[in-house]
């Protein structure tokens, strides 16, 4: 079992009556996502509470009633799947970083410098960042915020977001690494394979990405992938 001093609550309403476990916080995510772990690295105390504020523990009989067994790691596990764990402070911060990255790295990889036509510098949109006072929600959608972020960006950053239709040919031989390629980098809108295993598709790409596709894909395939540019 886990530290009982740095677990968090998992809870769920089942019947209209309020069970709670107490977990390692993200053991128990990773648990939740699927990953397979121990449920004794998961569970700080053998109880189950109808509210583990108070220390009130849940009855045998409501146990046995709702969730069918009395094994209280079976339902813990039922708890921390069906229902809610509260995250830590740390470890919401740790959720809002990756979010702050991914943002950060969406906006180098698609806006582009109008100016210029090419991507800003990661550092120069971090600046602005910390300049517009941008914040990350860990919980928000991230394209909910990519927008209201571009918004403020723009009176301190000149950026914009435009896109390239394209269509790519991929032979055979490169065709199924060339295609994750071109999932990472553009939005695919036809999607033909051909007979002998090659790729023939047309894509949209923002421009801040299409220099990184285009050397990826000619890099993987030594030149052979043919990309036209459609007007």
């Amino acid at each position: 079992m886990v530290d009982v001093d740095k677990a968090v609550v998992a809870r769920i309403i089942k019947n209209g009556e309020h069970f709670e476990a107490l977990v390692d916080c993200e053991n128990a995510l990773a648990l939740k996502q699927g990953k397979s772990i121990s449920i004794n690295d998961v569970i700080a105390s053998d109880k189950i509470f109808s509210d583990s504020k108070k220390g009130l523990v849940a009855s045998e009989n409501k146990l046995q009633e709702v969730f069918s067994t009395m094994d209280h790691a079976k339902i813990a596990e039922k708890i921390i799947l069906e229902g809610e764990v509260q995250l830590t402070a740390t470890y919401r911060e740790k959720l809002r970083q990756q979010k702050y990255k991914r943002i950060l790295d969406y906006i180098h990889r698609n806006g582009i410098d109008p100016r210029t036509k090419q991507p800003h510098p990661t550092t120069r949109i971090e600046l602005a960042f910390e300049e517009a006072k941008v914040k990350v929600d860990y919980n928000k959608p991230e394209q909910e915020q990519i927008n209201e972020i571009v918004k403020k960006l723009k009176p301190i950053l000149p950026i914009s977001f435009e896109s390239i239709k394209a269509k790519i040919v991929v032979p055979a031989k490169y065709a199924g690494k060339a295609y994750s390629i071109v999932q990472r980098y553009s939005l695919i809108k036809t999607d033909n394979w051909g007979k002998d295993g090659s790729w023939l598709g047309e894509v949209e790409v923002q421009s801040g990405s299409r220099d990184k596709l285009v050397d990826e894909l000619n890099h993987l395939s030594h030149g052979e992938v043919t990309i036209e540019i459609i007007k």
